[in-house]
């Protein structure tokens, strides 16, 4: 018997001859959210949480977001730009960085080659300050916003925007790859020196889209 084969016939044991589900319901009475808030101050929540995870935020109405990325990649330096397949083609409409196309073949050197990425989101937290991609068409595959340094993540406000956790859970599919974002990559040592992109990006630009 491998490992692997001991390892699953622990885990058919634990969960019993029908599956995790034949089990006594587990009570789920905490609170769903912290508090009432009005949309405007569930935006600033969600503002005040990410910059202090050393994100940068910025708030544009939809028609001032292809002006604002333009700016945000010229402003970087960025020479080249990585977009998802589904994302707006008027979003990166007053860039003029060469757009680059997430391909199959593409390796993880030549993404680390790419400047900059722009991608939509699934949801935003506004009590952790948490953005969750879940593979959409206007986020593209995980590697992409792991491996360039630079990441700017446009969330739509109100509509994409919940207070909790728990809520977030009831509106995530848990079948898609889900990628949960609090801030810029970072990590520290044994001496708690901060290090930053060493998981993901080193730059996390937030756009709240429909938030002035």
């Amino acid at each position: 018997m491998t490992s692997r084969d001991r390892v699953l016939a622990r885990i058919r044991r634990a969960v019993g001859e029908h599956g995790p589900d034949s089990g006594p319901e587990v009570p789920r009475d905490y609170l769903l959210v912290h508090g009432v808030r009005t949309p405007a101050e569930r935006v600033d929540l969600l503002a005040a949480h990410l910059t202090e995870y050393r994100a940068t935020v910025h708030r544009t109405a939809e028609e001032g977001l292809p002006a604002l990325l333009a700016e945000l990649l010229a402003r970087r330096g960025a020479r080249t730009v990585l977009a998802p397949p589904g994302l707006p083609p008027h979003w990166l409409s007053a860039a003029d960085q060469v757009r680059i196309h997430d391909a199959a073949a593409s390796t993880p050197y030549e993404l680390d080659r790419v400047d900059s990425v722009v991608t939509g989101c699934a949801l935003a937290i506004a009590e952790t300050g948490t953005l969750v991609l879940d593979g959409g068409p206007d986020q593209g595959r995980r590697r992409i916003t792991l491996i360039p340094d630079h990441h700017i993540a446009v969330v739509r406000v109100p509509d994409q925007l919940v207070d909790s956790v728990p809520q977030a859970v009831t509106r995530l599919d848990p079948r898609r790859p889900l990628t949960w974002i609090s801030g810029p990559s970072a990590t520290s040592d044994i001496e708690l020196d901060r290090v930053e992109g060493v998981h993901g990006p080193r730059t996390l630009e937030v756009v709240l889209l429909g938030a002035q």
